[in-house]
């Protein structure tokens, strides 16, 4: 069977492994476009697509005049001097990171797809959801997370929740209270707020351009890191490359844990979405939270949480008895919106016009 991966796509994926190997060191220049059009056998412009992307994910970086350089370090954040924190960039006024003016998710769309759950599930409606969410929302979470995030889990890792906020408080149930938590500062204050309401020990770790500070991070006594890869809030700051694989390196420690808080992430304007760490890790110790409330509408109050496939005993043991905090009907909802396809050409038709916005 042909491999269907666009090429441009495969060539990031090939240049990628080879920098994460060794293979292309930190400083080493990429062969030029036109060598590697002919080499792969592909156009200049798929060269440019894959190195475009390559760059924007932090592996590399365009010297005008010069060439394409590698800038990804396997060591990175941990052969560094101890020094004073880098300063925090400053914070990017709020309209330039929660957009007020984003187009909407279409509400004839949705009102179609509501009237056809209604008529399609008829008493199915009134039936209490399963504690972790109904099966049809966790089936389709599933083939979507596959298709577009990378993460590959089945529907009975993935637990339905009212928000993030909720699933921070099942974590902490399920992790316990007696560990430190390592936040981003600064960060979107509930979560710190959510994290002390419930008894939680928090150390704030300071953040500099491309995600949490190096020394911070070696330094911390916690246990517990709760990251925003993309566009934390309020600084805007993006972890780069680098800074994903040191986290990785962090979470490797015996009992040390990730909360990857994924919020907008759909949003991206790169040509792919932004890499999970949760899908960079065969680790299994990374939880992967994400919600519908910036997509769809902040009156959708659903979020849901993909568990690693061996903290799943663990989450029913501790938190498993917990009812589903989302009526049935949103979730069918969201089901069908799923897999029909129009939540995916609403994500992709925000992209279009914001990549196009000057």
């Amino acid at each position: 069977m042909r491999d269907s991966k666009p090429a441009y796509l495969a060539l990031y994926e090939s240049l990628r492994e080879e920098i994460l190997a060794g293979i292309r060191p930190c400083g080493s220049r990429l062969p030029s476009r036109r060598s590697l059009a002919r080499d792969r056998g592909i156009s200049e412009i798929t060269v440019d697509h894959g190195i475009e992307l390559l760059c924007e994910e932090g592996y590399a970086e365009a010297r005008p005049r010069s060439g394409i350089y590698v800038t990804y370090r396997a060591g990175d954040g941990f052969s560094l001097p101890v020094s004073s924190p880098r300063p925090v960039p400053p914070a990017l006024p709020e309209s330039a990171l929660r957009t007020e003016n984003r187009e909407s998710f279409p509400f004839p769309t949705l009102a179609r797809v509501m009237r056809r759950v209604i008529t399609d599930y008829a008493e199915a409606l009134l039936v209490k959801p399963p504690n972790t969410g109904c099966d049809a929302l966790r089936e389709a979470l599933s083939a979507y997370l596959a298709r577009n995030r990378g993460i590959r889990a089945g529907k009975d890792q993935i637990v339905i929740g009212a928000g993030a906020e909720y699933l921070y408080g099942l974590v902490v149930e399920m992790l316990g209270r007696d560990r430190i938590w390592g936040l981003e500062s600064p960060s979107y204050e509930k979560i710190e707020r959510v994290y002390r309401s419930r008894g939680v020990v928090c150390d704030l770790l300071p953040l500099g351009k491309d995600g949490i500070v190096s020394e911070a991070l070696q330094g911390t006594q916690a246990s517990v890191l709760h990251i925003t890869p993309f566009r934390s809030f309020p600084t805007g700051i993006t972890a780069s490359a680098s800074k994903r694989q040191e986290y990785l390196r962090w979470v490797s420690a015996p009992d040390r844990y990730i909360v990857e808080d994924d919020y907008e992430s759909e949003f991206s304007l790169l040509r792919k979405p932004e890499e999970t760490v949760f899908a960079a890790t065969r680790l299994q110790n990374v939880i992967y939270l994400n919600t519908f409330s910036r997509t769809i509408s902040p009156s959708m109050r659903v979020g849901y949480m993909v568990l690693p496939e061996k903290m799943v005993p663990l989450f029913r043991e501790k938190v498993g008895f917990y009812s589903c905090s989302v009526p049935a009907f949103e979730q069918y909802v969201l089901a069908e919106l799923l897999k029909n396809g129009e939540f995916e050409r609403h994500i992709n038709r925000v992209r279009r016009r914001e990549r196009r916005a000057p």
